[in-house]
């Protein structure tokens, strides 16, 4: 499927269709490469495009809540930087996010809620910011 195709699937239950320009509109200006690939198959481009085409598709409902699980694996750091931003940019507008991320320091800059789990239980907990100054994290995860 294309880019744009992916996006009408994201929006395939909206109840009202008049929103569909618009909701493409702010995908198209929270992820630009999209715009510019809008056409190609989504399957034939980059990781980084691919996980935002995922996002962006998610978006297309206008949901209250977003779960994102692992967007950053095998991104490059550069593609792992404009997804912190565009997750941020989301939060700031509204968005609930709710991030299961092993990229530690992405993830603790993003949360205003954070927890820490190891094995399967809840470690630590706290705000990202309590989370990144704390120096049990900064030695096991953050590698400081």
């Amino acid at each position: 499927m294309t880019v744009m195709e992916n996006l009408e699937l994201g929006a395939y239950r909206l109840k009202d269709k008049s929103v569909f320009g618009s909701r493409v509109r702010t995908v198209f200006t929270d992820f630009p490469v999209l715009e510019e690939k809008k056409h190609q198959l989504a399957g034939n481009m980059s990781g980084g495009e691919q996980q935002m085409c995922a996002i962006a598709r998610g978006l297309m409902l206008g949901p209250q809540l977003l779960l994102l699980d692992e967007p950053s694996l095998g991104l490059s750091p550069l593609l792992v930087g404009m997804l912190g931003t565009i997750m941020k940019r989301l939060h700031e507008g509204g968005l609930t996010i709710i991030l299961v991320e092993q990229n530690a320091f992405l993830a603790l800059n993003l949360a205003d809620r954070a927890y820490v789990l190891e094995r399967g239980r809840i470690a630590l907990e706290g705000t990202g910011r309590e989370l990144l100054n704390s120096d049990r994290v900064r030695k096991a995860y953050l590698g400081l």
